[in-house]
């Protein structure tokens, strides 16, 4: 048995929300502000009964409108009671023990193994109208005021007296039949049990800060009131009770004194003021605020306090989870739910990246062995963990990824194992290669807001510089400042569209022009047997291989989007001018001596507009041969790259060694010049 989707709508960012629950981990992954925490928020708040404190600014922002619009108008005869609900779907089998969940199952029919249970915080049709009806009251009343306050403040103040909570199980195949869970005293925590670990743990290295020897106490709470501890917990009383006895006869000498005075005093009866103080030892008590958690350092322990942030919520997280995990099991008399979801927030905080990498393979291990109990009484875990790390995302499973983008006022979660289906079967080694490029070596591609997708060494090393010169030139929104992932990907970018249109992220293909002659022979662009570009990237995305078709190209022409195919078999790419991708190529240039000039590749586009520069600075480019064939006329760009450039990235290196800063304007990298395809697709990137 286990939940296999989560469906929310109005609450936050989650309008019309719904995510997939894998069988043990699912990850959800997103940029900030794309409803993780709000998903969190939502589940404890319905399922542990939180569902009082919901409050007007968790409403989403489209239905604050629809909200004010129907307090305005009649109500409609067909109106459905509005407001924040949630579904979960449970889906289960001939071999679950359904003895807690056959009172929500609608009907006996084999083929219909779901169970939705629905929670609503709502307006019935009867609080909308006694709603309306009290506007109405407020608004005359406020009429008579200098200042009156309206419909929105109304609202805001008063809504939680008209919303009410429903807990229902609904047909799957009629919603509008459903069973009353509250009137059918339905009980659910034996249903569902629902723990969190939140990403604000009570975590600091301050000295005298003992987070964790709090835990400590927290754990052994759950731990004495488990049965199968027994044996351990009354050995520990026992000791408890041997040390009662000394410390009895301790406390006798030492408050000897005092005693003897209040003896002194005397009463109605001789020994009404014969007091003796003993010891009794709490074993709860004793360790709330006397068990200390050290670590040891060679031979020293020192406190907890003098360790770092990252091994603190390391640690504080494993105790958390023992804690969690303590509660799925319950007591010995009680039986644990048939459902335990555990939900662990942003596990990452203050963790360097080998942590995180060691956090997520532990943690598989530690939870897959699931709620295991010394009675049998064992059962199954699901767990939930959000991240923002890239280094988590790397060593988890790609399947189990739900990757949350926000659109306006609303999030949509997408499955990236659905991403398999966009590919078809001529295509599974480019969806094989994606998982592994991703998720091996790219994955923070997946927190980006843009990207950028280069074919080598050589511009990764000169793109950051590239970047800032436009930066300088046009300081307004600078590239530096935003979320761009620079992915490096050959002559393969078309591998990634997929991707691209899937997540919908804005996205700059730099790549050359390879002008060739039919044969493939790479030639000059000019050359006149020049017919066609051996590109596979602009041959896919634009549908052509014609040369003829690229050249003198600007970046109008090369924005694309996609779009489902006329005859909707297929989806493919067109130009559009809101297009979220752009491939730049080489194009025709004017040089600082007024040449023009169309180079096939980035070295010749390169050499092509800055050889002065090259020839400054000749002795300091030892990754460049025959550096004589600069100063010879005779000699064109084409040439320059295909018989001066030894080692790309030693090049790329010594462009930015031998680059100066204007002293003028203070400009960096200032006796270079960008080439022009670069240049343009960047500020439409930029922008």
């Amino acid at each position: 048995m286990k939940i296999c989707e989560i469906q929310v709508k109005n609450y936050r960012l989650l309008k019309n929300f719904s995510i997939d629950i894998e069988k043990e981990l699912s990850l959800v992954i997103g940029k900030n502000n794309c409803g993780k925490t709000s998903l969190l928020s939502v589940i404890d708040k319905f399922l542990n009964g939180n569902s009082g404190s919901f409050s007007f600014e968790d409403f989403n922002l489209d239905f604050k409108e629809e909200l004010i619009g129907i307090i305005t108008k009649d109500v409609a005869e067909d109106y459905s009671p509005i407001g924040i609900k949630m579904k979960f779907f449970i889906k289960y089998t001939g071999t679950d023990n359904l003895s807690n969940i056959s009172s929500l199952m609608m009907d006996l029919d084999p083929d219909n193994n779901i169970i939705i249970l629905s929670f609503e915080y709502v307006l019935t049709v009867d609080k909308i109208k006694k709603f309306k009806a009290d506007f109405e009251i407020f608004k005359a009343s406020e009429a008579r005021k200098a200042k009156p306050k309206d419909l929105n403040f109304f609202v805001k103040e008063n809504y939680s007296s008209y919303f009410q909570l429903f807990k229902k199980t609904i047909d799957p195949k009629d919603s509008s039949q459903f069973i009353d869970i509250d009137k059918e005293n339905i009980q659910l925590n034996k249903v569902i049990n629902f723990q969190f670990i939140k990403a604000n743990r009570d975590v600091s290295n301050k000295e005298p800060d003992s987070t964790l020897s709090t835990l400590s106490y927290r754990i052994y709470e759950k731990i004495d009131a488990d049965e199968s501890h027994k044996e351990k917990i009354d050995a520990f009383k026992d000791t408890l009770y041997n040390a009662d006895e000394s410390l009895g006869t301790v406390y006798e000498k030492i408050f000897k004194e005092t005693l003897d005075k209040v003896k002194k005093f005397g009463g109605l009866k001789p020994d009404e003021t014969l007091i003796k103080i003993t010891s009794t030892l709490q074993h709860k008590n004793l360790l709330q605020g006397n068990t200390t958690v050290v670590y040891k350092h060679d031979a020293n322990e020192l406190p907890e306090s003098y360790n770092g942030l990252g091994y603190m919520n390391l640690i504080s997280m494993i105790f958390e989870i023992e804690i969690s995990l303590t509660r799925f099991k319950r007591k010995k008399t009680e039986t644990p739910a048939d459902i335990n979801l555990l939900f662990i927030e942003e596990p990452e905080a203050h963790t360097h990246p080998q942590m995180q990498y060691v956090f997520i393979k532990n943690i598989k291990t530690l939870l897959k062995e699931g709620i295991t109990r010394s009675d049998g009484e064992n059962r199954d875990l699901q767990y939930i963990i959000s991240t923002h790390s890239s280094h988590i995302v790397a060593e988890s499973n790609f399947d189990d990824i739900k990757y949350l983008k926000r659109d306006k006022n609303s999030v949509i979660a997408k499955n990236l194992k659905s991403l398999e289906s966009e590919y078809k079967k001529e295509e599974e080694g480019n969806y094989k290669f994606l998982k592994q490029y991703l998720t091996l070596h790219r994955s923070e591609l997946f927190f980006a807001d843009k990207a950028i997708f280069i074919e080598g060494d050589t511009e990764r090393i000169l793109l950051p510089a590239m970047m800032k010169k436009i930066d300088q030139d046009h300081p307004d929104n600078p590239l530096l400042s935003q979320n761009i992932s620079i992915i490096e990907v050959g002559n393969y970018s078309h591998i990634f569209e997929k991707f691209i249109d899937f997540f919908g992220i804005k996205t700059l293909i730099i790549t050359d022009i390879d002008s060739a002659k039919q044969d493939k022979t790479k030639c000059r662009v000019n050359d006149p047997d020049a017919k066609i570009s051996s590109n596979a990237s602009l041959k896919f995305f634009y549908n052509t291989d014609e040369l003829s078709d690229f050249k003198n190209w600007g970046i109008d022409d090369l924005k694309l989007k996609k779009i489902v195919s006329t005859d909707e078999t297929e989806k493919k790419w067109i130009k559009d001018a809101s297009g979220y991708l752009a491939c730049v190529f080489q194009t025709s240039e004017i040089s600082l001596n007024g040449g023009v000039y169309h180079a096939r590749s980035f070295e010749d586009s390169f050499f092509h507009l800055n050889r002065q520069f090259v020839v400054d600075k000749k002795d300091s480019f030892k990754s460049l041969k025959n550096i004589s064939f600069f100063e010879n006329t005779s000699k064109d760009a084409y040439a320059l790259a295909e018989s001066c450039i030894d080692k790309k990235p030693a090049f790329a290196i010594e462009i930015l060694l031998n680059s100066k800063t204007d002293e003028a304007s203070g400009k960096e990298f200032s006796n270079w010049q960008i080439p022009e395809y670069i240049k343009q697709g960047l500020l439409w990137l930029k922008d």
